[in-house]
């Protein structure tokens, strides 16, 4: 299918302002089964990478090793809230391979959980890079590099033998050559790499469909998607679309959201795999476009879709609370087949 996908935000009856989303949907084996009109737009991978650069601490064995649970496996896939919950989840992590929040090049920012915000404005010397919303991806870096015997410090530079793992780990998941990514650094400090939207909609059908008594890289995968689908609220945490999304389907579909209006799904009972951009990287745009794409697709069931109705049209308030408006996404069917 060919398809176009609008986000359109209304303020009582007047359409107000709109976002195009590009949006691509693969299968397994790399076949685009549906698209928008630029499946190759080439962006940002941000956090929407995460469970990819988690794959070689499971799939070489230092998951088992350290013997990480579920739940701590998920963290290092996350884009969490830095809630007291996530924190002790992170801290817990460094205080097993011996490492400390020091250690941590993610930086800090404020934590959008009220609960953590709230203690580190009334204790500033709480702050942290542990509450950074990707503490959990930096831990799971650091223990992959003590666990490989490379040197910890410097383990967020491009040149350094984990972040070049990880360009060639994503490469291979997104069914492109490692050396044709374009990199630049992330928010966090590491490597974020630069490729087509059918690249990451490849990777995350290749995340949905893989089996657990497949081979190595495919036990490695179900293993982390598992671990985020039964623990949602340590991927992300309250109000993050991700773990509504997750949360509400009871885990049958996989998702992780990226900075600059990226989303990316994947649907384990079908082996598909989408990734959603908002051409102006506006964040409240995708989910919205997610859902309203799953809809079309068929994917989800009608009780999912009344879960999902806030996060599917959201509601728009004013400095007061009063309901003003709404955001509506409506897809296109532009052709029936690719």
């Amino acid at each position: 299918m060919r398809l176009q996908i609008d986000v359109v935000v209304w303020r009582g009856s007047i359409p107000e302002s709109r976002h195009r989303v590009q949006a691509a949907v693969c299968a397994a084996a790399g076949r685009l089964e549906a698209a928008t009109d630029q499946p190759e737009l080439l962006t940002t991978f941000r956090s929407a990478a995460k469970p990819f650069q988690l794959l070689p601490l499971v799939e070489r064995g230092h998951a088992d090793r350290w013997r990480f649970g579920d739940e701590e496996l998920a963290v290092m896939a996350a884009s969490h809230t830095g809630s007291p919950a996530h924190v002790a989840l992170v801290r817990g992590i460094l205080e097993r391979i011996g490492l400390s929040e020091r250690h941590l090049a993610c930086g800090y920012h404020d934590p959008i959980d009220p609960e953590s915000l709230a203690i580190v404005r009334s204790r500033p010397d709480e702050r942290s890079p542990v509450y950074n919303n990707c503490s959990g991806k930096h831990a799971g870096m650091l223990c992959l590099a003590l666990s490989e015997g490379w040197p910890v410090e410097g383990y967020g530079r491009a040149d350094h033998p984990v972040q070049l793992l990880m360009r060639g780990t994503v490469g291979e998941a997104c069914g492109i050559d490692p050396d044709a990514l374009a990199v630049a650094v992330d928010g966090c400090s590491v490597s974020v790499f630069g490729l087509p939207l059918s690249g990451m909609a490849r990777a995350y059908a290749r995340l949905a469909a893989a089996r657990e008594d497949g081979d190595a890289r495919e036990r490695a995968l179900a293993r982390i998607r598992g671990a985020m689908c039964r623990h949602p609220r340590a991927v992300g945490g309250e109000g993050r679309f991700s773990t509504v999304l997750m949360e509400r389907t009871g885990g049958r579909i996989v998702a992780k959201g990226g900075a600059e209006g990226l989303e990316c799904a994947g649907i384990p009972e079908r082996g598909l795999g989408l990734a959603l951009k908002a051409e102006d990287g506006a964040a409240r745009g995708v989910g919205p476009a997610t859902l309203a794409l799953l809809e079309l697709l068929g994917d989800l069931t009608e009780a999912e879709i009344a879960a999902l109705r806030e996060s599917r049209r959201p509601i728009v308030h004013n400095h007061a609370g009063l309901e003003v408006g709404s955001l509506e996404a409506v897809v296109k069917v532009l052709t029936p087949a690719m």
